[in-house]
């Protein structure tokens, strides 16, 4: 039985939620554990998942149904970002000590741990989530933000690690030059999306409804596809619900409320909790993605198991994930012109959609559930180790 080790952070710590009784990681990090945990059930593995937390909380010892072993990891605030995470990687390392993996998997170069596995001695791979390094020069990241200190952790870390497990294949052609060896593995979507009742009847109302979801901020270009969608909008009647939160005090976000100002067809809804999720992807007709920058987006992979269709930018892991005129349209990042014709032609003709629909639920179910993407893992980790045999 291979014995694996997940650094992955506690989102009670990130946004200092101490009350909650269990750990909370994101979306992408939930649906794998999920997947292992259904294999550690089965015997063919032993999981354990380590995090820091800046302020004691619960820490239960197992979780997903006892499946996993829990570590949370006190670390003082002094031990994070402003000393370069080194606080976290040694008590992480310490503990790691203890547990013996056979292997350590780092969940991200956005904080500690890809840092916490190349540094923690033992066989390690990481997951690049974010390109920070593409996010950082987007955003002309200053010297010493968090962006900026970010990007260069991603480049120290890459050429350090045993591999690297990309969640697309532009990622993988990002890195391959710096990483030992590199492996694709898109990310899996949680089974509360997988068995919904799909289809809702509110689909195709007037006004058609179309959906965004992201932080408000430069890379995932809001204010781009405002100002895109405006001419469409004296000719169709449709509106643009915005689910994010925009980043405070930024000159974007100060453009992102001058533009709701004279859009009224533009609604906003700021940060919505994922288990209501469902129920919005249910209730639209079409998910928007006009970013100029993401890795494997799961909001599309959401939206595809809620039988939603997504019509998203040309860039980054977005054409891994959208099958152009099968689950979704793809257009070419900032076309504007192009993007409009593709939804002129769908709100001409809504029954269009009806197919793309139910080819985006059976690619969602045939190829991104936890089990699968787990197994995936699982597979990745067995061929690592025996390089090493």
């Amino acid at each position: 039985m291979i014995k694996i080790a997940q650094i992955i952070p506690d989102n009670r710590d990130e946004f200092r939620q101490y009350n909650f009784p269990e750990p909370i990681f994101g979306p992408a990090p939930d649906a794998l554990l999920s997947g292992l945990a259904q294999l550690s059930s089965k015997g063919e593995c032993e999981v354990h998942v380590l995090s820091c937390s800046r302020a004691p909380s619960q820490t239960p010892e197992r979780i997903y149904n006892g499946s996993i072993h829990y570590h949370q990891i006190p670390v003082s605030p002094l031990g994070y970002l402003k000393t370069l995470y080194r606080g976290c990687v040694k008590a992480l390392r310490r503990e790691l000590l203890k547990i013996s993996p056979d292997i350590v998997h780092g969940q991200g170069t956005e904080r500690y741990c890809s840092l916490a596995a190349v540094r923690s001695g033992f066989p390690n791979l990481i997951t690049l989530h974010g390109n920070m390094r593409s996010v950082a020069k987007i955003h002309h990241a200053r010297p010493f933000s968090f962006h900026w200190l970010a990007a260069r952790l991603e480049s120290w870390t890459l050429p350090r690690t045993g591999g690297v497990i990309c969640l697309s294949h532009a990622t993988q052609e990002r890195v391959q030059n710096l990483a030992p060896q590199t492996w694709v593995i898109p990310n899996a979507v949680d089974e509360k999306f997988l068995h919904l009742n799909l289809f809702s009847s509110s689909k195709h109302a007037v006004p058609f409804r179309l959906i965004c979801l992201g932080t408000i901020c430069l890379h995932k270009n809001q204010n781009w596809l405002i100002q895109a969608l405006a001419p469409l909008r004296e000719k169709f009647n449709f509106e643009l619900h915005l689910y994010g939160k925009p980043e405070p005090g930024s000159s974007y976000t100060a453009e992102f409320n001058q533009l709701l100002s004279h859009h009224s067809w533009v609604k906003t809804h700021g940060f919505i909790p994922h288990d209501q999720l469902p129920d919005i992807y249910a209730g639209a007709d079409l998910l928007l993605i006009p970013s100029i920058e993401d890795n494997c987006p799961m909001v599309i992979l959401e939206a595809m198991a809620c039988g939603t269709p997504a019509i998203g930018a040309r860039i980054g892991g977005i054409p891994d994930l959208i099958r152009d005129g099968k689950t979704g349209f793809l257009y070419e990042s900032q076309n504007a012109d192009q993007l409009r014709r593709i939804l002129s032609d769908l709100f001409q003709e809504p029954s269009r959609l009806k197919p793309l629909q139910q080819e985006s639920v059976h690619i969602l179910r045939t190829y991104h559930t936890p089990l699968q993407i787990a197994s995936r893992h699982l597979e990745v980790f067995r061929e690592f180790l025996n390089q090493k045999i």
